[in-house]
């Protein structure tokens, strides 16, 4: 199986109950090609770099899952002639290595610091003198 990443734009004034028949579709078409869906993300309405179909808007989703050429060809086929769907875009994500999202550090301000090494160094000096 090949791993697979998934865009598709949505019409931005749907209702909650087209958004969810329209992804609904898609996971649906995974699973019954045995594939795996392993991650629906809903990206959010954003504003498109041209009007499609006279919006301005839509709405993005992303869609990660496992399958085979049959899989794509048939989530593409439900894709295009859902009148819902503005764009959507295929890619085989097999040979790319996975990225891990980074860790975001934390820095403290470098007073906290220089105090935390002031207060060890003393901590440090005051076992010393207990050990003596």
């Amino acid at each position: 199986m090949r791993k697979y990443e998934t865009i598709f734009i949505l019409q931005p004034e749907l209702s909650e109950d087209d958004i969810k028949s329209v992804t609904t579709k898609a996971q649906d078409v995974i699973s019954s090609y045995k594939g795996e869906c392993f991650r629906m993300d809903d990206w959010g309405i954003r504003k498109l770099a041209y009007p499609i179909k006279k919006c301005a808007r839509g709405r993005y989703y992303y869609l990660r899952f496992d399958g085979d050429s049959a899989l794509i060809a048939e989530l593409e086929r439900r894709l295009r002639l859902d009148d819902k769907v503005l764009r959507y875009q295929s890619v085989n994500i097999t040979d790319l290595p996975e990225r891990v999202a980074p860790e975001k550090k934390v820095e403290l301000p470098e007073t906290v610091t220089e105090e935390t090494e002031e207060v060890v160094a003393e901590e440090a000096a005051a076992t010393e003198e207990a050990a003596e």
